[in-house]
């Protein structure tokens, strides 16, 4: 089989994009995994480019759309579950001294991860799968409050399932145009965003008129 990167335009394919190319080639659903779980470690490697690189390779033949469906699932869990670990034995402090050494990353990326799963719990590992950097950072704070590991990881592998999905999907059946994901990917967060807000009001005015009406 020739290299999906020499069957592919090469100037859609450089930098990021050929590199990842060039490892799902190499290593196959393995290079999935990779890629995907750098953006846990590595934030500016963005998923929204790597998930329907994945897709757009699998209809290449390289590999099935289920694998790389599993593939990229297994790559975010593991990613996440790093990063959750350094939470749990580095505690607040150290971790966030850590994190923020990392190129691009402010400390205000890692405040506003450690507010959402403040104020969200459990909420904020499943649908934090689905917001940018929030992703990556999502699990520091459920390892530093010691979430529960299986509860965690049942809410990271559901949550990372959906979302690479979407995106796998879309790559799959785009083939060459693969790219158009990426165009939209940044409306698609703010629609997931703004459905996760408004699903939180609901859930925050039905639990007042619940207490109103037990106080009556």
């Amino acid at each position: 089989m020739n290299s999906l990167a020499a069957e592919a335009d090469t100037a859609e394919l450089g930098g990021l994009a050929g590199w990842t190319v060039d490892l799902m080639d190499a290593l196959g659903g393995p290079g999935a995994a990779v890629a995907v779980g750098l953006d846990n470690i590595f934030p500016p490697i963005p998923s929204e480019l790597i998930l329907p690189l994945a897709g757009f390779t699998a209809a290449q033949g390289r590999f099935s759309l289920v694998e790389a469906l599993a593939w990229t699932t297994a790559g975010s869990v593991i990613g996440a579950v790093l990063v959750y670990l350094v939470g749990y034995f580095f505690g607040r402090e150290r971790t966030r001294k850590l994190i923020t050494m990392l190129p691009l990353v402010k400390e205000s990326d890692f405040d506003h991860a450690e507010r959402w799963f403040a104020k969200h719990g459990t909420k904020a590992v499943f649908f934090g799968r689905m917001v940018p950097l929030v992703r990556s950072f999502i699990s520091v704070p459920a390892g530093i409050e010691r979430m529960p590991f299986w509860i965690f990881l049942g809410l990271t592998t559901l949550g990372s399932l959906m979302w690479n999905a979407i995106f796998v999907v879309a790559g799959y059946f785009l083939g060459s145009n693969w790219h158009v994901v990426d165009e939209y990917a940044e409306i698609f967060q703010y629609i997931v965003i703004a459905a996760v807000v408004v699903a939180l009001a609901v859930f925050v005015v039905k639990r007042v008129r619940e207490r109103r009406n037990a106080n009556v």
